[in-house]
């Protein structure tokens, strides 16, 4: 049985994705995300990265509809959105970073400004920052997102790490 605890962490993840925060997640919340990334970068909309980004945010969208959008109407309500972490994630948080991976390496690309594959932890403060994360809060998660110390976040640290954080209870 999954504790209610469980499901009011999960609920509380809901507005990670409702970035307009019109009490449920569509196609125009993973827009606004990838908007707000590519203005936070100054990447062009139309430029590789920009596209790369906004198909995966479309990907991203598949798949999590696919997954709560229980009366298909293209919305996932925050009732969906709990049901649909709980039942079909919880038990698969592997299929959750595969749902995010291609929006996420995206993210990650605009964020290397090197191209070596990886973030600066101070990119990612603003990649977080962007998703309304506030700043001392953003700065510890991308802190923890450096497992290696290294400086920088990769695609290995930060795809499992996004999955544990809406999938993992506790």
């Amino acid at each position: 049985m999954v504790s209610s605890e469980y499901e009011r962490r999960i609920a509380g993840r809901f507005a990670t994705f409702d970035q307009d925060g019109n009490g449920y997640i569509d196609r125009e919340d993973f827009g606004a995300a990838a908007k707000a990334l590519l203005a936070e970068f100054g990447i062009p909309a139309r430029s590789d990265k920009g596209q790369a980004l906004y198909a995966g945010a479309e990907a991203f969208w598949q798949g999590m509809a696919g997954m709560a959008d229980r009366d298909g109407d293209q919305r996932i309500t925050r009732e969906e959105f709990v049901d649909g972490a709980v039942k079909r994630l919880r038990d698969n948080p592997g299929r959750f970073a595969e749902i995010a991976r291609p929006f996420l390496h995206a993210a990650l690309d605009l964020a290397d400004a090197d191209g070596d594959g990886a973030a600066t932890v101070e990119d990612t403060v603003r990649v977080l920052r962007c998703f309304g994360v506030p700043e001392d809060v953003a700065r510890a998660a991308a802190a923890a997102l450096d497992t290696d110390g290294d400086g920088l976040v990769g695609e290995t640290e930060i795809v499992p790490a996004f999955a544990r954080y809406f999938t993992v209870p506790g």
